[in-house]
């Protein structure tokens, strides 16, 4: 990566990156490079993966260009969908609402839950300032912000969601904040697609932060748990702050360092 007039370059014909496609034995085909309007209205750089609907078109989203409403040079986010063939449509263009109440910077991927919706979350923005939300956007572009971080006193549900989400099989959504929580090192927390968030955990609840501090994304694996990775805390026997962890959580919020 370089840069180029303060743009940092992810590599495609506009600098913004790509769709891409490969087969199996190793072809690669550039299915669509970002940026080639003006202004980057149909968004750039996509750091995310794709989701496959029930209708063969790809979702996703990129987490700059769009509006240039927000605090960003390059744009607020957008999501889009994308034919196997490469033709992109932008559904969405975030802080396209007043304070940017409806999130920017989707950093993460989309999750499409059992009633079709597609969900995700927001770094920053939301009706309760820059701590960001979660969003349900059908497959045709309506969105709506179903949670905004920092609703409780003291942010103990969290904030900065950079990771995305997953449906456990008890139907809610389960993800990570980065921020705040009831100790001020994020948390695991569930949501039902309507919208009702439950604080799972809260991180550094033990001594020196043993159970270390979230980023990424959960899965479910097949025993029920929850399985993730903290990028601090843990170990400290390395600079900074720790080394980092891999835990499992239940889905009531037992959490085990492993």
């Amino acid at each position: 990566m370089g840069t180029s007039t303060g743009q940092r370059r992810v590599g495609g014909a506009n600098g913004a990156g790509t769709v891409f496609k490969i087969s199996p034995s190793g072809t690669l085909t550039t299915l669509y490079s970002f940026c080639p309007q003006s202004g980057c209205t149909d968004g750039a750089l996509p750091y995310a993966g794709l989701l496959q609907a029930p209708n063969g078109d790809f979702y996703g989203t990129t987490a700059y260009g769009g509006a240039s409403a927000c605090s960003f040079a390059l744009g607020c986010g957008t999501v889009f969908k994308v034919s196997p063939s490469g033709t992109l449509t932008t559904l969405y263009r975030f802080c396209a609402r007043s304070g940017c109440a409806d999130g920017y910077y989707p950093n993460a991927g989309l999750v499409q839950a059992t009633n079709g919706d597609l969900y995700g979350t927001t770094v920053v923005g939301g009706a309760n300032g820059n701590y960001g939300t979660v969003f349900k956007i059908t497959p045709s572009g309506t969105l709506t912000t179903v949670y905004s971080f920092c609703a409780q006193s003291g942010c103990t549900d969290g904030s900065e969601p950079y990771a995305g989400l997953i449906q456990a099989t008890n139907g809610d959504l389960y993800g990570t904040t980065y921020e705040l929580g009831a100790n001020g090192f994020g948390t695991v927390f569930k949501i039902t697609p309507g919208g009702t968030l439950t604080t799972v955990y809260s991180f550094c609840a033990q001594t020196a932060c043993s159970d270390g501090i979230a980023f990424a994304r959960l899965i479910q694996a097949a025993n029920g748990e929850l399985y993730g990775t903290t990028n601090f805390g843990g170990n400290f026997n390395c600079p900074s702050y720790g080394c980092g962890t891999i835990f499992k959580v239940t889905p009531t919020g037992t959490l085990t360092t492993l």
